[in-house]
């Protein structure tokens, strides 16, 4: 290894998740903050909840509707052109 250009190894960083957990870790940080851990994550807890970060549910619904509408409004107007 070249010496002088890698940043500095900390073999005790610690790790604190939003749910209070905390937990140690070899790291280049000294203190690493998370949203979400093994600990209170649903695939490692076996709960069922949902995890909606930014609310891209409600964004994908949101345009999955607009979508519907388009095309309902693209019918309409398709209908009236062979009426006529």
């Amino acid at each position: 290894m070249k010496k002088n250009i890698h940043p500095p190894y900390f073999p005790q960083a610690k790790v604190k998740c939003a749910c209070g957990y905390s937990f140690t870790v070899g790291s280049t940080k000294p203190e690493i903050n998370v949203e979400i851990c093994s600990h209170c994550h649903p695939f490692y807890t076996g709960s069922k909840e949902l995890i909606d970060i930014a609310g891209r549910v409600e964004k994908f619904k949101a345009r999955q509707a607009k979508a519907t509408v388009k095309k309902e409004k693209k019918k309409i107007k398709k209908s009236k052109k062979t009426k006529i």
